[in-house]
């Protein structure tokens, strides 16, 4: 389950309870898919071949196809990044900075961890939504964020998108980020 670190605080949320609601009062959306529907021969799987990548996207298919109908998405992938990954150090340089889009960033996770820096409402500041597989995030659009990997530094993620050519990140400077 996806857990909460509020940087200004310090304070720890959790709970899948506790978490979609501190969630929904940011706009952020968050949902648990169940992961362990998943052959366990991929539950653990960080290099995969585009057979494997879409026998996830087959088994979620009825939870892709629910959220894209009712959020408007018309296309998505897999991400999967791990230490195998080409240049994947650059990769992540890129994935750090905080930005904005405009549209949705979504992500299911279904191995791995991941994290999503987010700026919230003015008296939460920034916080981390710590992922797990069987969470789902959506930062709303034009909503101050990014993602990048935990310490294990492996993750699959579906992700979902409302234009078919993917998001575009558009920096976001803020003089009141600091890096954890």
């Amino acid at each position: 389950m996806a857990e909460i670190r509020i940087r200004n605080t310090n304070e720890r949320i959790s709970g899948e309870q506790n978490v979609k609601a501190f969630l929904d009062k940011q706009e952020v959306l968050y949902e648990h898919w169940d992961a362990a529907k998943l052959p366990e021969a991929i539950q653990e799987k960080f290099i995969l071949s585009d057979e494997e990548k879409a026998q996830i996207l087959s088994t979620f298919n009825q939870e892709i196809t629910d959220l894209a109908e009712r959020r408007g998405y018309k296309t998505w992938d897999i991400i999967a990044l791990s230490d195998a990954t080409p240049n994947l150090d650059e990769l992540l340089k890129k994935f750090e900075q905080v930005h904005t889009h405009t549209e949705d960033e979504v992500r299911a996770i279904t191995a791995g961890k991941g994290i999503f820096i987010i700026k919230g409402t003015d008296d939460v500041g920034y916080f981390d939504v710590e992922l797990e597989a069987g969470d789902v995030i959506s930062v709303p659009e034009r909503k101050p964020h990014f993602f990048t990997l935990m310490d294990n530094r492996q993750i699959v993620a579906v992700r979902l998108f409302i234009e078919t050519e993917g998001w575009i990140a558009h920096p976001f400077e803020d003089p009141s980020f600091q890096k954890a």
